[in-house]
Parts: structure tokens; C-alpha cells; sequence
């Protein structure tokens, strides 16, 4: 009991500045301190508002754009690298499934240094922006897909791609026929985690970022809170946290519907 309670407190004294931003990008007035009475027009309908600001509106597209293609790429790249880690026995594939992890274990903004790094100096047909950024989203989402993946197809075993054999369909049509539509649950759960994920995202986006074409909503939230913060940040950033949160509980609803607690559990140790 008094770990439960404990547990809710921590819950709500870490949302409650979450909401009071919220609160106030509804406010009439230009403060973000005092309440003038509710209004929608830092949504739309104010020169500053993020339907008419050029600078606010585009970091919001630039951040939806490259989540939806980080969740493009991510996703079928995991499930085809869990789907061949899970089949890898021996000490190799113990070794692949544990290196998997290493994007999630390491600090990000190590990640962001290195991937920058390589961009500049390596990889120079890969130019800084939408291109390097998406790559580097993939980065780190792609090991979100192959454990939530991994943890269904362990869940799910082999037996019935084993019957599928039995019964006379080849390795491909057992896959296409049989397991995939077994892990459409789990597929579609960490799609939405990396788009969630890549929404988020501000250390490798600011690396990667070359100039105020490619900045996303993190960024923009970032250099414009520190010269001349109005509710329009305040708004901007509820879109974003609601995109999140959309796809989060998008991705739980469909795991708790299947009943895929093997993969939850996943979720939620990340």
C-alpha cells in the first residue's frame, strides 16, 4: 500500500508540469503565468499561432514527416532482423541478439557525437538533414521493433510454422501465411513506439539538423523558449506530447486486446 501510494505521487508530481503547460496553451492572453481565460488561439487564428507561424508549423511537419518515415524503415527492418535473431542459435546469435541492445544501453548523446561524426566524415553522400536524420532515427528505433518482436515470436513459439510445413507449405508461405499475421499485434505495437520514439527525439535530431528547414518540434521548443516563449510553445508542444500519447496507447490497447503480455512486459521495462 504505502508503495502504491508512493508510486501515484511520483506519477503525479511528474505530470503536474506536464499539465500545467497544457493549461496554459489555452490561455487568452500572452502569459504563460497567469490565467486570462480560455481560448484556442495559439492553436489557430493568431498571426503567432502554430497554424500561421511558418517557424512553428514547419518544425511540427518536419517532426511527423520523419517519424513517419523512421516508422517506414524501422519496422520492417526489425521484424526481419528479430525474425532471423530468434532463428540464429549457437553463441553467434546470442552475441547479434545482445549487440541489438547496444543502441538502447548507450547514452544519446554518444549516439548523436558518433552518428554526426560519420555523416560529416565518412558517409559524405548522406547529406546532414531530413536524410541523416531519418538515418539515425532507424538507428536507435530499429532495437524497440526487434524486442517487442522477439518477445511475441518467443510467446508465440514454433508450432505452428511447424504445422504449416506438416501440412505442406513451403518455409516462405509458413512465414508470410502463418507468423506474420501471429505478430501483426506486436508489429504494429512497436511501429507506433518508434513513432512515438522519433517524435520525441532532440539530441540526435539536433545533431543531424543542418540548418531551420530540417528543425523539429523538440528543437524549435528548445531555441525558442530561451529568446521569446508566448502560449504558441505551449501549444506546440501539447500537439506533440498528444501525437505521442496517441500512439502509446494505440500500441497498448492492441497488445492488451491480443493478450501479448510477453511483449507489455517488454514495453514496459523500456
Amino acid at each position: 500500500m504505502v508503495l502504491a501510494t508512493l508510486t501515484w505521487l511520483y506519477v503525479a508530481w511528474s505530470l503536474l508540469p506536464v499539465l500545467v503547460a497544457v493549461q496554459f496553451s489555452f490561455n487568452a492572453g500572452r502569459s504563460r503565468s497567469t490565467w486570462q481565460g480560455f481560448s484556442l488561439r495559439w492553436y489557430a487564428g493568431d498571426p503567432a499561432s502554430v497554424a500561421a507561424d511558418p517557424g512553428l508549423h514547419t518544425a511540427l511537419v518536419n517532426s511527423l514527416v520523419l517519424a513517419a518515415l523512421t516508422t517506414l524503415v524501422a519496422t520492417p527492418l526489425g521484424v526481419a532482423l528479430a525474425i532471423g535473431l530468434a532463428r540464429w542459435r549457437g553463441r553467434p546469435g546470442r552475441a547479434a541478439g545482445g549487440l541489438m541492445l547496444l543502441p538502447l544501453a548507450t547514452p544519446e548523446i554518444v549516439m548523436g557525437s558518433a552518428l554526426y561524426l560519420v555523416f560529416t566524415n565518412l558517409y559524405l553522400f548522406v547529406p546532414l538533414g531530413r536524410p541523416a536524420m531519418v538515418l539515425g532515427h532507424v538507428t536507435f528505433s530499429v532495437s524497440y521493433v526487434v524486442i517487442i518482436v522477439r518477445s511475441r515470436l518467443a510467446s508465440i513459439g514454433d508450432e505452428y510454422e511447424t504445422a504449416a510445413r506438416d501440412l505442406g507449405a513451403s518455409r516462405l508461405q509458413a512465414l508470410r501465411l502463418v507468423v506474420l499475421p501471429l505478430l501483426t499485434p506486436a508489429v504494429f505495437a512497436s511501429a507506433m513506439i518508434v513513432f512515438a520514439s522519433s517524435m520525441d527525439d532532440f539530441v540526435i535530431s539536433a545533431f543531424l539538423s543542418p540548418d531551420a528547414s530540417s528543425v523539429t518540434v523538440p528543437i524549435k521548443l528548445y531555441s525558442a523558449v530561451r529568446t521569446a516563449p508566448t502560449p504558441a510553445l505551449n501549444a506546440l508542444a501539447t500537439l506533440l506530447l498528444a501525437a505521442s500519447a496517441l500512439a502509446l496507447v494505440l500500441a497498448w490497447l492492441v497488445l492488451r486486446r491480443r493478450g501479448s503480455t510477453a511483449a507489455l512486459r517488454d514495453m514496459a521495462s523500456m
